[in-house]
C-alpha cells in the first residue's frame, strides 16, 4: 500500500498493511529544503516542495497545507506581523474586532481572490498534480473559537462568553460560514481531508464549550462531510474535560495533544473514534532517543487499540533530529494496525 491507500483504509476501516504515520510537519518541513519559514508561510510553491520533501524522507503517509493559523484572519483584515523565519502572529492587541460592532460591517473574503487563502488552494491544487496518487492530501481550516479568538483578540472572547452570549454566537457563524467558503475552496482543488484547528477550544471548560463552541463544532464537521470530506479535528492543550463531547462530533481523526492520557480518550469516545497522538513533541520525540520514542509509541497504540494513527501531540519541532523521527516511523511501518 501506498501511503493514500493506507489512511485511506484506515479511514474506512478497511485492513491496511501497517499504521499510518501522520505527523504535523512545518518549520521541520521548511528546513528540510532550506527556506526560512518566512517563505513556505507566503509561497504555495515552497510549501509543497517542502511537504513533500519530508514525506519523502521520512515515508509519511500524507502532505498538508498547514502552516498557521492566520490565513482567514488575514484575509479579513486582520493585522497579521509576518516574520523571515518564524511563523506569520495576529498582533491582539490591535485585533480586527476590538470593536465589536465592526462584526456588522465585517464580509466574508472570497477565498479564491487574491491573498492568503488563494495561496492555500493553490498548494492543495498543486499537491493533487504532483502527489495526489500516492499521498493523502490535507487541508486546513481554523475551527469556531480559533478563528473567533483570532479575530476578537484571545482574552477578549474569554470574557465576551460571559459579558456578552449573543455576539459570541454572531461572532462563531461568521466563522463557521467563512471556514465552510474556504473549505469547498480546497475541496474542490483536490484534498481529501480536512484538517480543523481549534485550538482556544482547550481553554475553556466543559459548559462553555458545551453550549457555545460544541454546537457550531458539530454544524462545521457536518457540513464538511456533506462536502464529501473527512475531517480531522486538531485541538492543542489538555481537552480531557472535553472529551466525551468532542467524541460525539463525528470526526473521522481526533488528535490528541501530550496532556491527553490515550486511555482517557479512548473511554471517553468509544472503540470506534480515530485517534492520533500524543508524545510529547518536545520532551518525547526532540529531545528523546530512538529506543524510548518506540517504547512510548507502543504504549499509545496499546492504549488505542487498533483504531490509532502515528503521530505526535502537535507539530514535530524544528531540530527534531532525523533518527528520532525515523524511529516513528519505523513503528509505523513495522507494525500491523
Amino acid at each position: 500500500m501506498n501511503g493514500r491507500d493506507r489512511l485511506l483504509a484506515c479511514l474506512s476501516g478497511a485492513p491496511s498493511d501497517t499504521l499510518p504515520f501522520m505527523p504535523i510537519t512545518m518549520m521541520f518541513a521548511a528546513d528540510q529544503i532550506g527556506v526560512p519559514y518566512g517563505r513556505y508561510v507566503t509561497d504555495y510553491r515552497v510549501l509543497v516542495e517542502g511537504q513533500i520533501a519530508a514525506a519523502e524522507a521520512f515515508d509519511i503517509d500524507y502532505v498538508s497545507c498547514i502552516s498557521d493559523p492566520a490565513r482567514e484572519a488575514a484575509d479579513c483584515g486582520a493585522r497579521v506581523e509576518l516574520f523571515d523565519d518564524q511563523p506569520p502572529a495576529i498582533v491582539e492587541s490591535d485585533a480586527l474586532l476590538a470593536d465589536k460592532s465592526a462584526l456588522a460591517t465585517l464580509s466574508i473574503p472570497d477565498p479564491l481572490a487574491e491573498g492568503r487563502m488563494l495561496d492555500r488552494v493553490r498548494a492543495a491544487a498543486l499537491f493533487k498534480r504532483r502527489v495526489g496518487d500516492v499521498k493523502l492530501i490535507e487541508g486546513w481550516i481554523e475551527g469556531p473559537c480559533a478563528e473567533a479568538a483570532d479575530l476578537r483578540g484571545i482574552n477578549t472572547l474569554m470574557l465576551d462568553f460571559f459579558d456578552d452570549p449573543a455576539f459570541v454566537r454572531d461572532l462563531f457563524e461568521f466563522a463557521v460560514e467563512m471556514g465552510i467558503r474556504f473549505a469547498r475552496a480546497q475541496v474542490d482543488a483536490g484534498i481529501d481531508v480536512m484538517g480543523v484547528g481549534d485550538a482556544a477550544a482547550s481553554l475553556v471548560g466543559p459548559e462553555v464549550y458545551s453550549e457555545f463552541v460544541w454546537p457550531f463544532e458539530k454544524r462545521l464537521v457536518e457540513t464538511l462531510h456533506a462536502m464529501g470530506t473527512r475531517v480531522r479535528l486538531h485541538i492543542c492543550g489538555n481537552t480531557r474535560p472535553l472529551l466525551a463531547k468532542i467524541g460525539q462530533l463525528g470526526c473521522d481523526i481526533v488528535d490528541l495533544d501530550f496532556m491527553v492520557p490515550v486511555s482517557e480518550a479512548r473511554h471517553a469516545m468509544g472503540e470506534r473514534q480515530l485517534l492520533l497522538g500524543n508524545l510529547d513533541p518536545v520532551r518525547q520525540l526532540r529531545y528523546s532517543t530512538p529506543e524510548r520514542i518506540t517504547a512510548d509509541v507502543a504504549e499509545c497504540h496499546r492504549q488505542a487499540g487498533s483504531r490509532y494513527i502515528v503521530g505526535a501531540g502537535c507539530e514535530v519541532p524544528r531540530g527534531t533530529p532525523d533518527e528520532n523521527l525515523r524511529a516513528l516511523m519505523r513503528y509505523a511501518r513495522e507494525t500491523k494496525p
